[in-house]
Protein backbone atom coordinates (compact mmCIF):
# COMPACT_ATOMS: atom_id res chain seq x y z
CA UNK A 1 0.00 0.00 0.00
CA UNK A 2 1.51 3.25 -0.91
CA UNK A 3 1.48 5.87 1.27
CA UNK A 4 0.77 10.11 1.02
CA UNK A 5 4.42 10.44 2.06
CA UNK A 6 5.79 7.48 -0.68
CA UNK A 7 3.80 9.39 -3.11
CA UNK A 8 5.06 12.55 -2.13
CA UNK A 9 8.52 10.99 -2.22
CA UNK A 10 7.98 9.61 -5.56
CA UNK A 11 7.22 13.23 -7.39
CA UNK A 12 10.26 14.55 -5.80
CA UNK A 13 12.71 12.08 -6.88
CA UNK A 14 11.27 12.56 -10.27
CA UNK A 15 12.56 15.88 -10.85
CA UNK A 16 15.91 15.73 -9.01
CA UNK A 17 17.54 12.31 -9.54
CA UNK A 18 18.57 12.50 -12.59
CA UNK A 19 20.47 15.66 -11.47
CA UNK A 20 22.10 13.95 -8.66
CA UNK A 21 23.18 11.10 -11.01
CA UNK A 22 24.86 13.64 -13.05
CA UNK A 23 26.22 15.21 -10.03
CA UNK A 24 28.11 12.23 -9.31
CA UNK A 25 29.03 11.91 -12.65
CA UNK A 26 30.84 15.07 -12.77
CA UNK A 27 33.64 13.94 -10.69
CA UNK A 28 34.45 10.53 -12.09
CA UNK A 29 33.10 7.96 -14.75
CA UNK A 30 31.19 5.99 -12.58
CA UNK A 31 29.73 2.17 -13.39
CA UNK A 32 26.08 1.37 -12.42
CA UNK A 33 26.17 -0.32 -9.37
CA UNK A 34 28.79 1.98 -7.90
CA UNK A 35 26.55 4.70 -8.84
CA UNK A 36 23.64 3.32 -7.09
CA UNK A 37 25.64 2.11 -3.93
CA UNK A 38 26.54 5.95 -3.90
CA UNK A 39 23.26 7.22 -4.18
CA UNK A 40 21.48 4.37 -1.44
CA UNK A 41 23.61 5.85 1.23
CA UNK A 42 20.76 9.09 0.71
CA UNK A 43 17.95 7.24 1.98
CA UNK A 44 15.54 8.74 0.17
CA UNK A 45 17.40 9.55 -3.05
CA UNK A 46 17.28 5.66 -4.92
CA UNK A 47 14.49 3.25 -3.76
CA UNK A 48 15.94 0.45 -5.90
CA UNK A 49 18.99 -0.27 -8.95
CA UNK A 50 15.53 -0.77 -11.23
CA UNK A 51 15.09 2.81 -11.09
CA UNK A 52 18.77 3.74 -11.87
CA UNK A 53 18.96 1.64 -14.86
CA UNK A 54 16.63 3.43 -17.15
CA UNK A 55 17.46 6.31 -15.96
CA UNK A 56 20.74 6.20 -17.59
CA UNK A 57 19.64 5.00 -20.52
CA UNK A 58 17.72 8.49 -20.95
CA UNK A 59 20.32 10.14 -19.63
CA UNK A 60 22.51 8.18 -22.10
CA UNK A 61 20.07 8.88 -25.27
CA UNK A 62 19.64 12.61 -24.63
CA UNK A 63 23.37 12.76 -24.82
CA UNK A 64 23.78 14.37 -20.84
CA UNK A 65 26.31 11.23 -20.44
CA UNK A 66 28.45 9.04 -22.13
CA UNK A 67 29.44 5.32 -21.69
CA UNK A 68 32.27 3.33 -22.43
CA UNK A 69 33.04 -0.57 -21.46
CA UNK A 70 35.85 -1.39 -19.03
CA UNK A 71 37.43 -4.37 -18.04
CA UNK A 72 37.22 -5.68 -14.47
CA UNK A 73 39.08 -7.36 -12.73
CA UNK A 74 35.90 -9.07 -10.68
CA UNK A 75 34.31 -10.46 -13.74
CA UNK A 76 32.51 -9.52 -16.87
CA UNK A 77 33.57 -5.65 -18.47
CA UNK A 78 31.33 -2.66 -17.13
CA UNK A 79 29.90 -0.36 -18.66
CA UNK A 80 31.07 3.49 -17.49
CA UNK A 81 29.15 6.56 -17.27
CA UNK A 82 30.69 9.85 -17.47
CA UNK A 83 28.89 13.42 -17.74
CA UNK A 84 28.95 14.78 -21.37
CA UNK A 85 29.39 18.41 -22.17
CA UNK A 86 25.94 18.58 -22.66
CA UNK A 87 25.24 17.40 -19.45
CA UNK A 88 27.54 19.70 -17.65
CA UNK A 89 25.39 22.51 -18.94
CA UNK A 90 22.54 20.37 -18.03
CA UNK A 91 23.74 20.28 -14.49
CA UNK A 92 24.92 23.65 -14.54
CA UNK A 93 21.62 24.95 -14.97
CA UNK A 94 19.87 23.01 -12.93
CA UNK A 95 22.19 24.23 -9.61
CA UNK A 96 21.47 27.83 -11.03
CA UNK A 97 18.04 27.49 -10.56
CA UNK A 98 17.86 25.03 -7.52
CA UNK A 99 19.45 27.21 -4.78
CA UNK A 100 16.48 30.12 -5.08
CA UNK A 101 13.56 27.38 -5.91
CA UNK A 102 14.69 25.20 -2.45
CA UNK A 103 15.10 28.50 -0.45
CA UNK A 104 11.49 29.36 -1.54
CA UNK A 105 10.02 26.59 -0.59
CA UNK A 106 11.75 26.74 2.42
CA UNK A 107 11.00 30.02 3.59
CA UNK A 108 7.20 28.99 2.71
CA UNK A 109 6.80 26.60 4.57
CA UNK A 110 8.61 28.63 7.59
CA UNK A 111 6.28 31.60 7.17
CA UNK A 112 3.23 29.28 6.62
CA UNK A 113 3.62 27.25 9.87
Amino acid sequence: MTTAADSVLTQLRKGVLEHCVMAHLRAEPTYGLDLAARLSRHKTLLDSEGTLYPLLARLRRAELVETEWRESDSGPPRRYYRLSEQGRQALATFEATWEPFQRDVRAVLEETR
